[in-house]
């Protein structure tokens, strides 16, 4: 099989964002789940458009809107390493948590898998 010649420019949270995006539709495929493509450089224009059409930085990589018996979805922030949400994601994420979702940040692959088991299980 051939590679994709644009693998190469993905990044580790890109290859954690697929990785997770791929055990959502596995293991939950009747949940409806997207990632926001919010990330990369825009220009002049393209964060002018952004911001007019309602654009908001700080959206989570992932948002599933596939309720449970006590929350309206989930949303997650991904960041590999040590990497930490910035503070529009941080208010983001607080602003979801109001709005009765199940909002949170992970640095890794098996805290994603534990908290998407445990959203769909209703244990969090």
């Amino acid at each position: 099989m051939r590679k994709n010649p644009f693998e190469k420019y993905l990044s580790k949270e890109d290859r954690l964002q697929n990785t997770v995006m791929h055990y959502l539709k596995l293991k939950y495929p009747f949940a409806l789940s997207i990632h926001v493509p919010n990330e990369g450089k825009r220009s002049p224009f393209e964060r002018y458009k952004f911001k007019y059409l309602g654009g908001v930085s700080g959206v989570p990589d992932v948002l599933v809107f596939s309720q449970n018996a006590s929350k309206c979805g989930l949303a997650i922030e991904l960041k590999v390493g040590y990497n930490k949400p910035t503070e529009n994601q941080k208010k983001l994420l607080e602003a979801l948590i109001l709005a009765n979702w199940e909002a949170h940040w992970v640095n890794n692959l098996d805290d994603a898998i534990k908290l998407i088991d445990n959203y769909f299980k209703n244990e969090i």
